[in-house]
């Protein structure tokens, strides 16, 4: 198994971060021992300073009082009444900026997410292909709800791990996506190409990193 990426690994400035987060492998355990897994091939970037989309905007609250802690932790939330969404926390303790996971590609114990999110095991291509490509959906594949929030990313259930570095010529990058304002920020990156990417996205542009 390879290790969790290391706490400073997520110091970096946030933007960078993003791109190298891209390629790396999102992965859960279970007390049972099964693994599920998929490779990140979009995010988000929301941070505390000139960002009002961004939780953690109007200061630390019970809500958001993750995104202060610690980088290498996660920030899961709930919207709209029904679905959980993951992020995250990077930076120096108390600056409150994350980063939400957008889509992941399903890597390992796809069986399982399945039964996850439709309540049943097949092998339907298109069913494989939205298991994972929003922030709700890839939560419910991996069971994240409000118990994983302020998890320690640097443990043992679930971590984040080196994957396929992704050259800078296949990353894209666009404006963020449901979101009332700064909506003109290109903060949102992703694999170009990527089958599992949720939404082509507006002011998509590439570069190299």
């Amino acid at each position: 198994m390879s290790s969790p990426l290391s706490r400073s690994f997520y110091l970096k400035d946030i933007h960078i971060l993003a791109t190298r987060l891209l390629g790396c492998l999102f992965v859960r355990e279970f007390e049972e021992g099964k693994r599920i897994s998929g490779k990140i091939v979009e995010l988000e970037v929301y941070t505390q300073k000139g960002d009002p989309s961004s939780h953690s905007f109007n200061g630390k609250t019970k809500r958001n009082e993750v995104m202060f802690e610690q980088a290498g932790h996660l920030y899961v939330y709930f919207t709209y009444g029904i679905h959980y969404c993951c992020n995250i926390v990077c930076g120096p303790e108390g600056q409150g900026d994350a980063i939400l996971i957008r889509a992941l590609e399903p890597v390992q114990g796809i069986e399982d997410m399945m039964n996850n999110r439709y309540g049943l095991i097949t092998h339907d291509n298109k069913k494989v292909l939205n298991l994972t490509n929003g922030p709700a959906k890839l939560c419910q594949a991996l069971k994240i709800r409000k118990e994983e929030n302020n998890i320690d990313l640097c443990g043992q259930n679930i971590w984040i791990e080196k994957g396929e570095e992704v050259p800078g010529s296949l990353i894209g990058c666009s404006t963020r996506i449901g979101i009332n304002q700064e909506k003109d920020l290109p903060w949102r990156y992703f694999i170009k190409n990527n089958s599992c990417v949720s939404k082509p996205g507006k002011g998509i542009k590439y570069f190299d990193r």
